[in-house]
């Protein structure tokens, strides 16, 4: 991946540009002339090692980085910018792209790029990270769409041939698009608009589809189809890597011969090499040069089994001969079928080498679908042999680690997330949460990104979704309000991810903070939690009422200022009268007490109010409740803590 480049020429141009260095990762450039002043910005807060300065032209400057940057974010006059990259313009293909921050820092230009460069992405993320507005120019954001050949990358579908100018054309023009997906996730179509142009037909059905309404076509399969270049109507195709390539060959047959013999192979049944998922075979050839070296140039994974995990995986052409020779009937057929069937390896390293059970092996059989049975290529040029099968998985390959972001949202209000919750949004292809949360955040989602909303209990559902897609090869965004880490989903992703034998890297996980439930209550009411606190939620959904108690009268008795979560529900009365009880026997009956619900949401209310009067205020599970220790004190509207500062509370 090429590390992104952030050029300025002014001192507002780096302290605008410095805080994308380490998020994005960036370089920062700038003239020589001002590295002092710069340094001067970027030492105290670490970013340093991030700056570059250049002697001469920038125009000079820029044509050296140009190939071997695919990033390029300019605070600069977007007419001078656009100047500076026109001679190195050479086609929307190879372009990197290109975004423009205006000098105040408050509107971000996705410029050059925006679909095939990702620039109209990281127009969305340099805009999260700085508070900005972004604009997208690009026809299909304008009508709520990621490009049609943006679509499969996410899940690392390779882009075929076609007319993408003229697919792409229809859909800004708002025509009748057909989409004719054979394989490969649909949850795509989840993240369209209620109006997308697009009709969904199935194969079979293709010879009724040419109507006249159609104006463009996509193709989402494994067969390399041809198309007319004169076509009267446009279009595409997309190959989802669902294809396994089962391969055996004799000890020293060059990479040549193996290249050339898989390439035979999907000519001849019509298959995409851009559908290639990778290569599976029995672990005697991990070793194998040829196909160790075949699998690096092409990019593609290389699963070896045991004999004894090939042996009972029913084939249509078992050999006696293969079997007494290395202890299995079939190794090019079963490795591929089983690769097929067991695309994505387990988060228990240990599986990986199981055998099927009965139960799995019947299920193989009634799903496997074997596209080539085994076929021996040789060619007089080159020693030795292979043999190829094909077999078609039901879920594509992702060719990239997942990524679990746990992101705390804050109280509600977009101004109180961090930029770094901002930027972790805008970077996930999927992001799963609580529908009222998910609605919280709805401004800040793109075009393209997966959304899947839980209901409110179903918090185990959510994290055991989230790990499977982030262990397929996305990148899923967990939302809770508040902090994610304190009453949040963090800690139940962790507990699953844990279980399930996590090896601690793969998903990586990373935990975004948020403004939690008791900073925010706080916020409003002054500073009643200035002096050592606690929180205890009162749900005994999870904890034993008798958990919870002991703590009440533990954290009443030290005289923590107490922060109450999840206070009263509906049915739930009984835990809240008895909190109440409890906290008199160790306070005054004077103690100032906030209620605050929903804080920083429009339906806010905020209450000062005292222990004794507690009881005669409206409660609910989006209250949060702050009882203040035996130095909190109630000053007009407002509640503080003293931290000692003055001789009291001490």
């Amino acid at each position: 991946m090429y590390r992104c480049a952030v050029i300025g020429t002014t001192v507002q141009a780096a302290k605008c540009l410095l805080p994308l260095c380490a998020p994005l990762p960036a370089d920062l450039w700038m003239p020589s002339k001002l590295r002092p002043q710069v340094e001067a910005i970027a030492l105290p807060v670490g970013q340093a090692k991030n700056c570059r300065f250049y002697e001469g032209a920038l125009a000079d400057v820029l044509a050296d980085l140009w190939p071997a940057q695919g990033q390029f974010v300019f605070a600069m006059a977007t007419g001078a910018v656009v100047r500076l990259i026109a001679p190195l313009l050479h086609h929307k293909s190879t372009d990197p792209a290109v975004v423009v921050v205006n000098p105040a820092g408050t509107a971000v230009i996705s410029l050059c790029g925006g679909h095939q460069a990702g620039a109209d992405g990281l127009t969305y993320r340099v805009a999260r990270l700085l508070g900005a507005e972004p604009i997208i120019t690009s026809a299909s954001q304008g009508l709520g769409l990621s490009g049609i050949d943006l679509l499969g990358q996410p899940f690392s579908w390779q882009k075929g041939s076609g007319d993408w100018t003229g697919v792409s054309a229809a859909i800004a023009r708002q025509a009748p698009v057909q989409i004719i997906q054979e394989c490969g996730t649909t949850l795509w179509q989840a993240a369209l608009p209620a109006n997308h142009p697009f009709q969904f037909g199935w194969p079979e059905l293709a010879r009724d589809l040419e109507t006249p309404k159609v104006k463009a076509r996509v193709w989402i399969s494994p067969i390399q189809r041809r198309f007319a270049p004169d076509a009267a109507m446009p279009k595409v195709q997309w190959h989802p890597r669902v294809l396994w390539v089962g391969l055996w060959c004799e000890r020293g047959t060059s990479q040549g011969l193996m290249d050339w013999a898989i390439e035979q192979a999907f000519r001849q049944h019509h298959l995409a090499l851009g559908a290639i998922a990778g290569i599976a075979s029995l672990d005697l050839k991990k070793d194998e040069p040829g196909l160790l070296n075949l699998c690096r140039d092409r990019q593609w994974p290389l699963r070896c089994f045991s004999a004894g995990r090939l042996q009972p995986i029913p084939v249509p052409n078992p050999s006696e001969t293969v079997a007494a020779a290395v202890g299995t009937p079939s190794v090019a057929e079963a490795a591929a079928l089983l690769a097929a069937y067991r695309p994505i390896l387990p988060l228990e390293s240990a599986s990986s080498d199981q055998a099927l059970t009965p139960i799995e092996l019947e299920q193989l059989a009634q799903t496997a679908n074997l596209r080539a049975g085994k076929q021996v290529f040789r060619r007089a040029e080159d020693p030795g042999a292979v043999t190829v099968a094909v077999a078609q998985a039901e879920q594509e390959y992702i060719d990239r680690p997942g990524q679990l972001l746990l992101v705390g949202t804050g109280p509600g209000d977009l101004n109180q997330m961090t930029a770094a919750a901002k930027d972790a949004i805008a970077r996930a292809q999927v992001i799963i949460g609580y529908g009222l949360y998910l609605n919280l955040i709805s401004p800040l989602l793109q075009p393209g990104q997966i959304t899947e909303a839980f209901p409110i209990t179903q918090e185990q559902q959510r994290a055991e979704r989230a790990i499977e897609l982030a262990q397929w090869g996305l990148s899923v965004a967990v939302i809770s309000s508040g902090d994610a880490g304190i009453y949040g989903m963090a800690g139940l992703v962790m507990e699953t991810l844990q279980q399930r034998g996590w090896n601690g890297k793969t998903p990586t996980v990373q935990v975004l903070p948020g403004i939690t439930a008791l900073q925010a209550a706080a916020a409003q009411v002054g500073t009643p939690l200035m002096h050592d606190f606690c929180a205890i939620s009162l749900s005994d959904l999870l904890t034993p009422w008798e958990v919870i108690e002991q703590r009440l009268q533990a954290a009443a008795q030290a005289d923590f200022v107490i922060a109450l979560y999840n206070p009263k529900s509906k049915t739930r009365t009984q835990p809240f009268a008895d909190a109440c009880r409890i906290l008199r026997q160790y306070r005054a009956e004077t103690t100032p007490v906030a209620i605050v619900r929903s804080a920083y949401r429009v339906d806010q209310s905020v209450t000062l109010t005292t222990l004794a009067e507690l009881n005669s205020h409206p409660i609910d599970m989006v209250t949060t409740l702050l009882i203040g220790n035996k130095s909190s004190l109630k000053h007009y509207n407002w509640m503080i803590t003293p931290r000692g500062y003055l001789g009291f509370g001490k």
